[in-house]
């Protein structure tokens, strides 16, 4: 079979994929961006292409879907830095509509939230109308509803290891005591995957849940249990809204965005309806804390396939690797640094790859902290994202508070783009090039194209730091043994 896999480079789609070529299909992978699509293991698969498309903009028409069966509706926009999220996803869902018109698609599987309660919040009310949209689609939806899904990399479940983890009291808001029926990324799969031209699913909607009903202060304890951490939970009434969103954000490592939307959909229980969906597929629903149990066997194998971090949508503004994968050469300031490279270049390019997160700057990282604390307190992204895998990076990866642009490893290349809140836009680039002379040179450049007069002086103003950090930074990259794998140092 042919299927349509939008969403090919988020949380769900990056999952998806490899269960639909187990199945032996063929999957067409839509991308805004064909340079952000790993190049790497699995999606060298001969059966995977890929059809770059921006659903925000008129679809364009194209033989190459023209023979789908079946399409995986998987675009969503909550942690949007967009205030009319609700009318790019609705428009995004019409293009959809229009793109698959005429073709020989037979189905059409829509992963979104519960919406059982009357009132809901904006962001399920808007998943809400994405249904009805595609539910007039010529071809028959199956529209698959999830609560909190459980699994290494999930948005849910890095907010409540950040405030296991982070906080042994939590002085809380009173939403921690709504009911949500959480579901293993595993289970996900499955429904998502079994539903695939199963005609009797054809024009139905199925609530998907795990066996466990807790509030979110119940799952927050049973984390801690299973992370063997004794953790105290204070539920008060006088958090606002606001408030409630700030805690998540400096607290945990969403963007403010995200906990506005975050707040606002955990005042609304999420609890499935009966159905027999679980019954139809196999499915056995696997329990909250063995869910946690998992994401976290993942975790310590360096294999967590997917991060939400990684999305576009995690930057504190919506910023376009097309626009920025250029760096400028003209109106801009630049700190060069090349050195000579003694030991195995490969290496050395190894200890770029594992440059930030865990790891750290190979330099200052005390600096580096202190920088990102200032960038949160001013709604940046801060540090808080960390890395998804702290040994590789693939371009369109969140770094810290940065964004990779390009990761080539054929050509040893490592180009980062600054999500900070700078007056201005920034660059920081790796190569590993060699020269006539037979030896091989370390690159490092960082590149500022100021906005304004503020601009200006926020380069001036760090230049003295740039002297011994980035000299710094490079000089113990060339040197620095290969970074070992977290569980390593941790033991």
């Amino acid at each position: 079979m042919k299927i349509l896999l939008t969403g090919a480079t988020g949380y769900i789609g990056k999952r998806l994929l490899p269960e639909l070529l187990k199945q032996g299909h063929e999957v067409i992978c839509c991308v805004r961006n064909k340079k952000r699509f790993p190049s790497e293991g699995i999606y060298t698969d001969p059966r995977i292409s890929l059809f770059e498309i921006d659903f925000l903009e008129e679809p364009p028409s194209s033989d190459v879907i023209k023979d789908i069966d079946a399409a995986y509706y998987l675009i969503h926009s909550m942690s949007s830095g967009n205030d009319d999220f609700e009318e790019l996803e609705k428009r995004s869902a019409l293009n959809f509509v229009e793109l698959v018109k005429g073709t020989k698609i037979q189905q059409i599987i829509y992963l979104t939230g519960i919406t059982n309660e009357e009132h809901l919040s904006k962001h399920l009310a808007s998943r809400k109308q994405v249904e009805e949209v595609l539910d007039r689609s010529e071809a028959p939806l199956t529209a698959v509803k999830a609560g909190i899904i459980i699994g290494s990399g999930s948005a849910s479940f890095e907010i409540m290891r950040d405030l296991v983890e982070k906080l042994p009291i939590m002085i809380a808001p009173k939403w921690l005591n709504t009911k949500s029926q959480p579901i293993a990324i595993r289970n996900v799969l499955k429904y998502l995957s079994g539903v695939l031209l199963l005609k009797e699913t054809f024009g139905k909607a199925y609530d998907i849940g795990g066996p466990d009903v807790l509030t979110y202060k119940q799952m927050l304890h049973q984390f801690a249990e299973v992370r063997g951490l004794k953790r105290r939970i204070i539920t008060v009434p006088v958090m606002t809204p606001r408030l409630s969103s700030y805690w998540l954000y400096f607290v945990t490592s969403t963007s403010y965005k995200l906990a506005v939307n975050l707040v606002d959909s955990m005042k609304v229980e999420v609890v499935a309806a009966n159905n027999d969906l679980e019954k139809i597929l196999g499915i056995e629903p696997i329990p909250y804390k063995e869910a946690v149990k998992m994401a976290f066997q993942k975790i310590e194998q360096n294999n967590v396939i997917s991060s939400w971090k990684d999305s576009l949508a995690s930057s504190y503004a919506d910023n376009s690797l097309l626009e920025n994968i250029h760096v400028p050469a003209h109106g801009v300031f630049t700190d060069k640094r090349e050195k000579e490279i003694k030991g195995d270049p490969n290496q050395v390019f190894k200890n770029i790859l594992a440059v930030g997160g865990e790891k750290g700057w190979y330099y200052g990282n005390w600096m580096w902290k202190v920088r990102g604390f200032m960038d949160q307190v001013v709604g940046g992204v801060g540090l808080r994202r960390g890395r998804t895998n702290p040994d590789t990076v693939n371009t369109g990866d969140s770094l810290d508070f940065w964004r990779v642009l390009a990761a080539d490893k054929e050509n040893k290349r490592l180009l980062l783009y600054a999500e900070m809140k700078l007056p201005g836009e920034a660059w920081l680039e790796f190569r590993i090039t060699k020269k006539d002379d037979g030896k091989n040179y370390l690159q490092q450049t960082a590149t500022f194209r100021p906005r304004g007069v503020s601009g200006r002086a926020y380069w001036y103003s760090v230049l003295p730091f740039h002297s011994f950090v980035f000299n710094g930074m490079a000089e113990n990259i060339i040197k620095i043994p290969e970074a070992k794998p977290l569980e390593e140092k941790q033991q």
